[in-house]
């Protein structure tokens, strides 16, 4: 019998502002659905590195990459809205592949999803 989890993810974000007023956020989550092999994980980290934060590089974002032990992932970006989001999405997808990148390796994520922030934890609480 196969167990399934429901994750949340909690990340502590160190706003610009100083003030007690929720920052204007916005997240992007990017699905990739395990199991994945070790070649697919080590085509996905090459493409991180060479394509796609080069492509990512005159946006104002940050993202983290989750990565469970079947390879089973999870990118979370962060933007101060919704339209860099947008727009970072189709810079990355208007990338072409490098020339040592194999598309078998590289069949793209499962599902995209965008949401407003609605809560940030403060730095020390």
């Amino acid at each position: 019998m196969a167990i399934q989890y429901q994750c949340s993810v909690v990340a502590l974000i160190r706003s610009r502002r100083r003030d007690t007023r929720l920052p204007d956020m916005h997240a992007q989550l990017t699905f990739f659905d395990g199991p994945r092999s070790p070649a697919e994980i080590a085509a996905a980290d090459y493409a991180g590195r060479n394509r796609i934060q080069p492509a990512l590089a005159g946006f104002d974002v940050r993202t983290y990459v989750l990565r469970r032990d079947d390879g089973s992932a999870v990118i979370i970006t962060f933007a101060e809205d919704e339209q860099t989001l947008l727009d970072a999405q189709k810079a990355v997808l208007g990338t072409a592949l490098l020339p040592d990148e194999d598309p078998a390796l590289l069949p793209g994520a499962d599902r995209v999803e965008i949401y407003p922030v609605v809560r940030v934890t403060p730095e020390g609480a």
